[in-house]
């Protein structure tokens, strides 16, 4: 891949939506389940300016986007009971993103803090569990002093169950602290599981020491068995193990982002004078000249000035290929110089090289929220207080039916502990997040969550042929020597009259010429005829070269060459016919190729249930012979650029359309598309409009982008279903519904190790996203077609006299698009007629006074 491509890549800043809008992230604290990120969406929604708010759980992020001031989004998220600060701003003054501040923002601060409080809980636990359980069950021994005195035993359980509370002590600031802004969380299930098992025994502790006070032995032992401090205290043990192992996966989950961020350069050596000076990458400015030596990642993006050598692009393309560079090639920050000694002009540094965009995109997109993540979000800002509810409704019906105060309040522990916000809240985050790393290690690049989504969807491709299906470079494709005319000869005479030409065939004669190292020699008398050919004076003879028509006014063309020629242009090409001083030369056929990985990837599309139709503007007999050997379902010919986004309008009306280009006239069609995906060696504008960015120029990775979206999809599906079914299942199990029918019962230290899982699941599933190979087309599925009925459309045929020119044409179509119920009118010059499209039957009267007015005359109208 050149690495033009790259550099292409950074020449937009990227927006969020197609629609140029202004999002600042920040860094949001406090938030522990998917009802805190419901509540921090909800509270900066409602400040005036925002337009709208998309909240992380997994990043702890939040990206706003509108007029609203900083100042007001956090007081809005501190107002709610958490904290929030923009990103890239310390002690409260701004200062420059830089690639060190991201690293330290995506390090996994959490899991080592977790970890600690694990180690400690388990260890006061250990001595819990052997007092309550291992003592009071299966008379393990105590010390004398101990074993003979309940209250003292009843005693050290709580003075070990506060230890452990107070260990956990986040989980009691953070709930209550939910439950007094009236947005309940997660903690606050926890919290109030834990405190009420503890409440309750206490209560049973110094009910227990009153009897004993009183010598009421059978009450002493029926209290002692009412004691849940091991409960209170294995809730948060568990809970703390379940949050640990969720940190740790969470992280992981960024390791791609991470990756690219630790690729990142730190020095770089840079010339001044005759003396090299190493200095810090943040030194570097645009214009200084740096030197890379073999083995040295090169800092920052420039130009080859001096030297060659095999530079490794992975980091950024995927391709694993060396790619040759010598003067005048653009080089990359991260990428590696191989072998020999570059000397180069930096072009662009800091937040402006390839690798900076990229990381930006990736960070970008998992700010952003995809579509489906809103059911989880619905449900979530409701599920919390929905919890506290059935609990209370819990202990209630229990206590009616003439349980015991300890059972109901079991089964309420049960259902609080069991219920799990957190699972809903990060299926969709985590799985968007590794799909995203995935396609940025593959040079993927999707714009937002909702790209990354849709991909998957897509029904219909609209592929723009030039630079696209081909490779947008003419190249010469046969070589037809006449009859006793040698082909060396032949491509002497042809490239030595070439040479002088500056058309972009003469370029396709000439490289093809060099790559058979042909002997040229300069032509006398050189003379371009415009539109026609060329004419020049070689070793005595003149020599012509051009088209049949042009070639014909001095040479007879043979009968043979001619249908050779008419065949070669049914397959698309065109034919250059050359001849000197009273010879016919032959002829050398040239054409813009099809990409070598062309075909397989339309057949990929196929194999995927996705139509493909290619968009040229060639004549219709060049685009159906290029359209067969790609083997496109349709091609749509002698489309002009400012057509396409009108083609890609009726489209629409068939299906999902995804939209591939590379040029500034594709920009509307990309945006008009549902998807538009740029590929790297695009323009910058096309690029800007597209969803999804394609770093390398291979039409391969497009179904590899949509197969990513569509695993990713599916991966949010399972999490989702995991999500949902889990409480379904075990809110009513830990209600005690099954007591009564199968004895089932749930005791809340089982309850809050089953939550626990529930996030763990649901991360660990995202992370398998790791293991797909997005180019492995062998489980390819046809999706089911949801295409849309087309719309009922009536077209009018109108015969207009006086239309002469490209400015009648315009002042028709002006005129009768104004009329009520026409969707759009094409008028010809050449053909005098006019193609009418109706929403709604409109008179012909009407069309044909709107015409007149304009001073024309209709002569008919079918």
């Amino acid at each position: 891949m050149d690495n033009s491509e790259i550099l292409k890549f950074t020449g937009a800043k990227y927006r969020f939506t197609k629609m140029e809008v202004k999002m600042e992230q920040y860094t949001v604290t406090g938030m522990s389940c998917a009802a805190c990120s419901a509540r921090v969406e909800k509270a900066v929604n409602k400040v005036p300016g925002v337009t709208g708010c998309s909240v992380s759980l997994l990043t702890n992020s939040m990206g706003v986007e509108g007029s609203a001031a900083a100042a007001d989004i956090i007081k809005a998220v501190e107002d709610a009971g958490y904290g929030a600060s923009l990103k890239g701003t310390k002690n409260g003054s701004a200062k420059e993103n830089s690639h060190s501040e991201a690293a330290e923002m995506l390090k996994d601060k959490e899991t080592p803090i977790l970890k600690q409080r694990l180690v400690s809980s388990i260890g006061f636990l250990a001595v819990l569990m052997y007092v309550s359980m291992g003592h009071m069950m299966w008379a393990w021994p105590l010390p004398a002093f101990l074993a003979e005195n309940h209250v003292a035993v009843g005693l050290l359980q709580l003075l070990l169950t506060v230890i452990i509370m107070v260990i956990n002590q986040k989980f009691f600031i953070s709930g209550f602290k939910s439950l007094l802004h009236g947005a309940p969380n997660m903690d606050t299930l926890v919290a109030l599981g834990s405190a009420a098992s503890f409440v309750y025994s206490t209560y049973a502790l110094f009910a227990m020491t009153d009897a004993q006070m009183h010598g009421d032995m059978d009450k002493v032992m029926s209290f002692m068995h009412e004691f849940n401090f091991e409960s209170s205290a294995m809730i948060l043990t568990l809970i703390t193990v379940g949050k640990m192992l969720e940190a740790r996966s969470k992280g992981k989950t960024t390791d791609a982002l991470k990756n690219l961020i630790k690729l990142s350069p730190k020095k770089a050596t840079l010339l001044r004078g005759n003396e090299e000076m190493e200095v810090a990458i943040e030194q570097v400015k645009k214009g200084d000249i740096f030197v890379v030596r073999p083995g040295e990642n090169i800092p920052v993006d420039g130009i080859v000035l001096e030297g060659s050598s095999a530079v490794n692009e992975a980091a950024l393309t995927g391709e694993s290929i060396p790619v040759d560079k010598a003067a005048g090639d653009n080089v990359s920050a991260a990428t590696v110089n191989q072998s020999g000694f570059l000397k180069c002009e930096a072009v662009r540094v800091g937040e402006d090289t390839a690798l900076a965009q990229i990381i930006q995109l990736v960070s970008d997109a998992a700010a952003t929220k995809a579509p489906i993540a809103k059911v989880a979000d619905k449900v979530s800002g409701v599920f919390v207080p929905t919890v506290i509810t059935i609990a209370l409704i819990t202990i209630a019906v229990w206590l009616f039916a003439g349980e015991s105060i300890g059972f109901a309040l079991a089964r309420g522990i049960s259902v609080l502990v069991i219920s799990c916000p957190c699972a809903l809240g990060l299926a969709t985050p985590v799985a968007i997040m590794v799909g995203n790393g995935m396609g940025a290690k593959n040079g993927i690049m999707f714009k937002t969550a909702v790209s990354l989504e849709e991909a998957g969807k897509t029904e219909i491709i609209a592929l723009d042929k030039t630079g696209t299906i081909t490779t947008g470079e003419p190249s010469v494709t046969d070589v037809l020597p006449a009859e006793g005319m040698t082909e060396e000869n032949l491509l002497y005479f042809a490239a030595s009259l070439e040479q002088k030409s500056e058309h972009p065939l003469s370029g396709a004669v000439l490289k093809y010429a060099k790559e058979k190292q042909q002997k040229l020699e300069d032509v006398t008398d050189f003379r371009a005829v415009a539109g026609n050919g060329l004419h020049g004076k070689l070793q005595g003879h003149e020599v012509w070269g051009g088209n049949a028509s042009f070639i014909s006014k001095y040479i007879e063309i043979p009968n043979k060459m001619q249908i050779q020629a008419e065949k070669l242009s049914e397959e698309g090409k065109t034919p250059l016919f050359f001849a000197k001083t009273g010879q016919f030369l032959g002829i050398i056929a040239v054409a813009d190729v099809l990409k070598e990985e062309s075909p397989q990837a339309i057949q990929e599309f196929k194999n995927m249930g996705i139509r493909v139709v290619m968009l040229t503007g060639d004549n219709e007999r060049t685009a159906k012979a290029i359209g067969a050997k790609a083997g496109v379902d349709e091609v749509i010919a002698g489309v002009l650029p400012e057509g396409k986004e009108s083609v890609i309008r009726k489209l629409k009306k068939q299906g999902k359309v995804a939209m591939v280009g590379d040029g500034i006239n594709d920009a509307p069609a990309l945006m008009r598309a549902d998807i538009g995906i740029a590929i790297g060696a695009g323009t910058d504008i096309a690029i800007d409009a597209a969803d999804v960015v394609l770093m390398k120029s291979k039409l391969s990775d497009v179904p590899a982008a949509i197969r990513l979206s569509r695993a990713t999809l599916r991966n949010i599906h399972q999490n989702l279903f995991w999500a949902f079914i889990y409480n379904i299942i075990g809110i009513p199990l830990a209600a005690g519904v099954w007591i009564p029918l199968f004895g089932l019962q749930l005791n809340p230290m089982f309850g809050a190790a089953a939550m626990s899982l529930s996030s763990f699941c649901v991360v660990t599933n995202a992370l398998r996203l790791n293991l797909l190979s997005i180019h492995d087309a062998g489980k390819d599925k046809k999706i089911k077609s949801k295409k849309k009925t087309e719309e009922k459309s009536m077209e009018k045929t109108m015969k207009i006299e006086g239309i002469m020119c490209g400015h009648c044409e315009a002042r028709v179509k002006k005129a009768l698009e104004a009329v009520e119920g026409v969707k759009e009118a094409v008028a010809s010059h050449e053909t005098g007629i006019a193609v009418v499209t109706l929403e709604s039957d409109v008179a012909d009267d009407v069309l044909k006074k709107a015409v007149e007015e304009q001073d024309y005359t209709v002569v008919s109208i079918e």
